[in-house]
């Protein structure tokens, strides 16, 4: 499955948040629909706790190999470690499978 794409079509016809400090805030609200990050961050320590916070609160979360191609997925000129889909838009059916793929 293509993150980068989803994440994509999320931020045309929904909303994104962008960054490990929104992303852990969306997280933690529970506004976040999906949670995707990079496996290239260094240190690592900055989204290790990623998986775990979403595994509580129920919320898929995949790694992505590029913190580069997430940036540009997104639509901004430099590389993030992670993006929350907030409100999915048209990527909502390609959401709801990877949560059911996930449970």
């Amino acid at each position: 499955m293509d993150f980068y794409s989803i994440v994509e079509k999320a931020k045309k016809t929904g909303k994104v948040e962008k960054g490990t400090n929104e992303v852990t805030k969306a997280v933690e609200l529970g506004t976040a629909k999906l949670v995707v990050y990079a496996s290239d961050v260094e240190p690592k320590e900055i989204v290790a706790h990623l998986p775990i916070l979403c595994k509580e609160k129920n919320i898929p979360c995949v790694e992505v190999d590029s913190k580069q191609k997430l940036g540009i997925s997104v639509g901004i000129p430099v590389s993030t470690a992670s993006v929350a889909v907030i409100d999915a838009g048209e990527a909502s059916s390609e959401i709801a499978k990877i949560k059911s793929e996930n449970n």
